[in-house]
């Protein structure tokens, strides 16, 4: 990494790695990109945006941006996720430096909206117990009953972009959706109020909404014994949404009857962690919102919200936060 600005556009991103389309519209703005490839901590990452310059900072994963971090950036501008999670960032301080918060906003929603169905489907049809048992050398053939997914209800916690979108595939699969929305409608979904009224209605409950204090925790031990027993739990938000001791608990004890995580407390899983050894429970490594065409997305839209907002032009509505 060259460690010393010039006086063009410097731009840290958080990863050894980056869209070269996205590099490009960098580089056609007369920009400088530096990369960062080793462990990302608080403190390495405020040394390398001092040692940059970085007028911009590409965050492509949850990297403590902290006031620290931010006080060691003078030059700073501009924050820009590489997706549309900034629960790693005090926007607070963000905002008291003048430095903007920006997002690709629903770049990577019709991705995450496949990922959460495929966790869904995966469940209900109990398609991993089932490898498992043709692996050890069963089949049940005729004697298993399974279940359909067509009919069940499904729960949506989080309507934006990503919940939207899970929302219309689940409806075209013939799923009967219910939302939660305090006030206002859901493009002619079925809406709910509040969690009291939500969470016995529903076969599936798919969680879609920001890490935020108000979110942290919200889907606890009372939550999970307000679903149908039987009922299955996703989530493609973010690991804190869920009291994970709560989720253990009622999936040993058997009220619900499989969950599908993508996102963690603790990310990477630590190994051996109680949620492998339950064969209910279908895990991905936070990867619902990767796939090739989304990253280009994503990349792109990210690179576009940097060389606009330092050129003056307003980003999209709903990019800067």
């Amino acid at each position: 990494m060259t460690s010393t600005p010039s006086s063009s556009l410097q731009v840290l991103v958080t990863a050894g790695h980056w869209a070269p389309e996205a590099q490009a519209m960098i580089h056609a703005a007369g920009g400088q990109i530096h990369w960062m490839t080793g462990p990302i901590t608080e403190d390495s990452l405020a040394e390398q945006l001092a040692q940059t310059g970085a007028q911009a900072l590409v965050l492509r994963g949850s990297w403590p941006v902290t006031a620290k971090v931010l006080q060691a950036a003078p030059a700073l501008r501009i924050v820009a996720k590489n997706g549309a999670g900034v629960d790693s960032v005090d926007r607070q301080a963000a905002r008291a430096q003048g430095v903007a918060v920006a997002v690709a906003l629903a770049a990577n929603a019709p991705a995450v909206a496949e990922h959460a169905l495929a966790l869904m489907l995966a469940l209900v049809r109990q398609l991993p117990q089932l490898d498992h048992m043709v692996r050890a050398g069963g089949w049940a053939g005729s004697s298993w009953q399974g279940r359909d997914f067509r009919g069940s209800t499904v729960g949506i916690i989080g309507y934006g972009a990503i919940g939207r979108a899970t929302a219309q595939l689940a409806a075209a699969l013939g799923a009967k959706v219910l939302v939660l929305r305090p006030q206002g409608e859901a493009d002619g979904f079925g809406t709910a109020p509040d969690l009291q009224q939500l969470l016995p209605q529903v076969d599936i409950l798919s969680l879609h909404c920001p890490l935020t204090e108000q979110t942290r925790g919200m889907i606890g031990a009372r939550e999970l014994a307000l679903l149908r027993p039987g009922s299955l739990l996703i989530n493609t938000a973010r690991g804190p949404v869920v009291d994970e001791a709560a989720l253990l608990t009622a999936l040993d004890s058997g009220h619900l009857a499989g969950a599908g995580l993508d996102t963690f407390d603790t990310e990477p899983l630590p190994q051996g962690h109680p949620l492998t050894r339950l064969p209910q429970v279908l895990l991905t490594p936070h990867v619902a919102g990767v796939t090739r065409q989304a990253a280009l997305r994503v990349a792109t839209l990210t690179a576009a919200n940097i060389v606009d907002h330092l050129a003056g032009r307003p980003l999209p509505a709903g990019h800067l936060l």
